[in-house]
């Protein structure tokens, strides 16, 4: 089936009304009131847009993701972009995935700083604009040098510093930049014998240039961090950001934690860097964006309060930040006692939870903090610097990523020092350590009765972070004068979430992409109403859920828990397996094709922050697991169930299609291999302790299988390499030649040949969890690009048994399931195989297996909890779970796709 004929099966667009389908998300609803609604953003087919509405005031460059359907690009293609205007705008482009066919599936673009693109604007086939001023990179022996045409930066390529000079217009503003961290040698609350605390640095091995402009320039440096004995450890790899024009260097930074858990107990971790300071100390500034464009901002020597009055226009202009008149023109009793006004050297803003930060300052170290002020949730960018220039720094998700801070020092001195503390020091050290001791659960029978209480698989050794990684987003804009209060507060927005370009719903799907597996929202009849009113309404119940829950935190943000506790009012935290999801059942699928099908920003803003948080935290990045991910668990590194299904592709793909995010591709590239880790680690060694062929490893025809594919797939589209094309065929046809096809169960598998080999057939088996791991949307993929007949029969044969009644069963396979169960996920399942075959019936039966809901109908709404049964009111809706969410999400959306016509029938 070619892609014309597919879009055209799978998709309803084409009935629906343009003015309900040009729209995004339509009716979100929370609690019981059916009329409710999130905002509208209204996307027009053909052109991209911002994804929440409008462009920002401050345009400081920005880049992402496009998709092309097949043939319709060509490699190699020269592509421009026309705003809303119909003004062509300097604009770089390159290829991040291939069809089949060689041509372009998706494209990354990216702006220069300033560039005003309005609401709508199109990118086309054509010659680009070129951009007024260059970014340049200059590849030197010991450094590379980079220039937007407006700041320029001096990378070098060993030692401690990341960037040592930041100069603007050729006045150096700030330097060396670099990575600092304290140790000490046991965790807080353990006094008996006092913490060692000992200080590192970075340490750099390597810097790569990456882009070169015209646009955006890339430089990503790679190291360590070194301790005082000269110890490296704790890896890390940042990317720093430059765009044609623009005063911001904007660093991506990830770290993979390899310490010994019962003794590098971490005190902090932050990027830290100096500011040159030139002003007089009275026209010197020390800014702190808190919460609702809240500003603190002081200079080191104020001028407000005094007993006598230097003059309201001197006053006015130290409060906006712009130099004063002349000490000549100030009152005479405060200019010749400016030396008796104290001097604050130093700030800090701490915010060790996600609901309270403070601000203090002191005169100099010896004497004692003075408390300013305090507040919920600090955006927590700062300005460091004077009238004629400093620097405005930050970081994204700033206390959603608690415990933070920032230290300014010797703010009163020609030299002052700013860091960004990404695990405040002022915090309890970082524990990573395992939760329990183990209980007993020495064999693998114990820890399999374990498991029937808490849910938990537990195995000794196990729950280690050794290997889990982070990544934190900085900027720092260096700048030639103090901004205005008002500008302040406009970068450090951005600065705290990015905007993002995305395409209308309709251009997603007419594109082809991710299996064209989703249609629009439409509510012509009750039933597609109801279904659509939970899908919009399921979205907004988690986003008001991670806020209630506080499901924040530097390991925790971005994630979301298992299973709710109906008794206590909380979801299960601390309940083994039923804790932290760690993309238990695919929510990361459901959100990405909710938001493909919606445009709606709150639900991409929940699935990137998912992304960001999974590629990261739940997958290890080195040691004895590299490559595996970890089964949910209290902690997210605490199941012994280390897994290809969490560290898939097939859930980070949407993200870096769409957006282009390196960090994303890095994650991806890790695990094209990562089939290789089931040589070291069997997956299913607690249930399954016979290996038929004992010297090679063992691969599950469902999770496993599906993870490796995805992985493949991925590599294949964004290289165009036939040799990971030529590994997916082989291993088709492997599958689709079985006798069982994939109700084999499992195969042996040559890692280093990349080869399935089949075990001694002892007839069909089947888990439920085989396809729920996104093996039904990479199987629609492979099936739609590549032409494997016995493999796609192989599928429908599945697709259509899994489900049937034990008569149906028996009569084909000899046997029927009693563990055949997830019965709603699966009707996804039977519903792409009645439309792969023109099954009308089985259609119809695939929209019975989506009513038969575990516990009964859901009815949308929430009860809110208050007074002694809980800490804090909540809304709570009892019967929702991350699972069933997930996968009815997944099955509401492709039923609609697939079989529509069936729906209340």
């Amino acid at each position: 089936m070619d892609r014309r004929e597919f879009i055209k099966k799978t998709t309803i667009a084409a009935s629906i009304p343009m003015a309900l389908s040009a729209c995004s998300q339509t009716a979100a609803l929370t609690g019981t009131n059916m009329g409710e609604q999130v905002k509208k953003i209204f996307r027009q087919p053909g052109k991209l847009s911002w994804l929440d509405g409008e462009q920002a005031n401050y345009k400081p460059g920005t880049t992402w993701g496009k998709a092309w359907a097949q043939g319709e690009l060509a490699a190699k293609q020269n592509l421009k972009l026309v705003n809303e205007q119909g003004e062509s705008i300097p604009l770089q482009s390159w290829t991040t995935a291939y069809w089949p066919d060689g041509s372009v599936k998706w494209t990354a673009h990216a702006v220069p700083a300033g560039a005003a693109l309005g609401k709508q604007f199109v990118v086309e086939k054509g010659t680009p604009a070129k951009p007024s001023q260059a970014a340049q990179v200059t590849d030197k022996a010991d450094a590379v040098e980079v220039s937007t045409g407006l700041i320029q930066c001096r990378i070098p390529k060993s030692g401690k510093y990341i960037v040592t000079d930041m100069k603007r217009n050729g006045k150096v503003i700030a330097k060396n930049a670099h990575l600092v961290g304290l140790v000490q040698d046991q965790a807080d609350n353990e006094p008996e014998v006092p913490a060692k605390v000992e200080a590192f640095s970075s340490q750099i091995n390597k810097v790569t240039v990456e882009q070169t402009g015209p646009i955006r320039a890339v430089v990503k440096v790679e190291g360590k961090h070194k301790r005082q004995a000269g110890e490296q450890w704790l890896p890390f790899s940042l990317r720093l950001y430059f765009y044609a024009g623009g005063e911001n260097i904007k660093i991506s930074h990830s770290f993979i934690y390899d310490g010994d858990d019962q003794k590098d107990f971490i005190r902090g971790l932050g990027l830290r860097f100096n500011v040159v300071q030139n002003d007089e100390l009275y026209n010197r500034h020390v800014r702190f964006v808190g919460e609702n464009n809240g500003l603190w901002g002081e200079s080191p020597q104020g001028i407000t309060g005094l007993r006598r009055d230097p003059g309201q226009a001197v006053k006015d202009a130290q409060i906006a930040g712009v130099a004063t008149p002349p000490l000549s023109e100030w009152d005479e009793r405060v200019s010749s006692r400016m030396h008796w006004i104290p001097v604050w050297n130093d700030f800090t803003l701490s915010q060790i939870s996600a609901n309270g930060f403070s601000i203090k300052k002191r005169t100099k170290a010896g004497h004692a903090w003075i408390d300013a002020d305090q507040g919920k949730r600090a955006n927590g960018s700062a300005y460091l610097g004077g009238v004629s220039g400093g620097v405005l720094f930050g970081m994204r998700d700033f206390w959603q990523l608690h415990p933070v801070q920032v230290d300014i020092r010797d703010a009163g001195q020609e030299l002052a020092e700013a860091t960004i503390w990404y695990w405040s020091p002022e915090a309890p050290a970082m524990d990573v350590r395992f939760y329990h001791d183990g209980m007993g659960q020495d064999t693998y029978d114990k820890q399999l009765d374990a498991l029937n209480i808490t849910y938990e698989d537990y195995e000794p050794g196990f729950g280690s972070a050794y290997g889990v990684a982070r990544t934190t987003d900085f900027t720092l804009s260096i700048l030639d004068k103090t901004p205005s209060r008002q500008q302040t507060v406009d970068m450090a927005a951005l600065i705290a979430q990015p905007e993002l370009v995305v395409a209308a719903p309709q251009d997603y799907l007419a594109a082809g992409v991710f299996g064209g597996l989703w249609s629009l929202p439409d509510r012509s009849t009750p039933e597609k109403r109801a279904i659509e009113d939970r899908l919009a309404w399921t979205t907004q119940f988690y986003k008001k859920q991670i806020d209630q829950r506080h499901w924040y935190g530097f390991w925790n943000y971005g994630d979301v828990m298992h299973t709710y506790d109906v008794d206590r009012h909380v979801w299960r935290y601390d309940i083994g397996g039923y804790a932290w999801d760690n993309s238990e059942l695919s929510p990361d699928l459901w959100l990405w094709y909710s938001f493909l099908r919606t445009g709606d920003a709150d639900t991409f803003r929940i699935a990137e922050n998912m992304t960001r948080h999974n590629r990261d935290v739940d997958i290890y990045h080195a040691g004895q697991f590299k490559g595996l991910g970890t089964r949910h668990n209290v902690q997210h590194w605490g199941c012994s169930a280390k897994q290809l299904r969490i560290s898939t592709a097939a859930y980070r793909r949407f993200h870096y299609y769409l957006t282009a995010d390196d960090r994303t591709a890095d994650i991806l590239d890790e695990v094209v291999n990562a089939d290789e880790a089931l040589a070291s680690l069997n997956a299913t060694r607690k249930v399954a302790r016979v290996n038929p062929i004992p010297d090679k490893a063992k691969m599950g025809v469902g999770t496993d299988w599906g993870s490796v594919a995805a992985n493949w797939l991925t590599a294949w589209e964004r290289t165009g390499d036939d040799k990971y094309k030529q590994r997916l065929i082989e291993a088709m046809q492997t599958i689709g030649g079985h006798p069982q096809g994939f109700f084999a169960g499992a195969f042996a598998y040559d890692e280093k040949a990349k080869q399935l080999i089949p075990y001694p057939d002892e007839g069909p088996s089947l888990s439920h969890l085989s396809s729920v791991f996104g093996l039904i949307e990479v199987n629609t993929e492979l099936n739609q690009l590549l032409d494997v007949p016995s493999y796609k029969q192989a599928w429908l044969k599945y697709g259509r048994l899994y489900s049937a009644s034990r008569d149906e069963q028996t009569a084909e396979l000899g046997r029927y399931f009693r563990n055949n169960s997830l019965t709603v996920a699966h009707s996804r399942l039977t519903a792409y195989t009645a439309q792969q075959t023109n099954d009308a019936e089985l259609a119809k039966r695939a929209w019975k297996e989506f009513a038969k809901e575990w516990g009964g109908e859901k009815k949308i709404g929430t009860e809110t909890i208050s007074g002694p049964m809980v800490l804090n009111p909540v809304e709570e809706a009892a019967w929702v779970s991350t699972n069933d969410a997930s996968q009815w999400g997944l099955a509401a959306i492709q039923n609609l796709a697939l079989v529509e016509k069936q729906l209340g029938k």
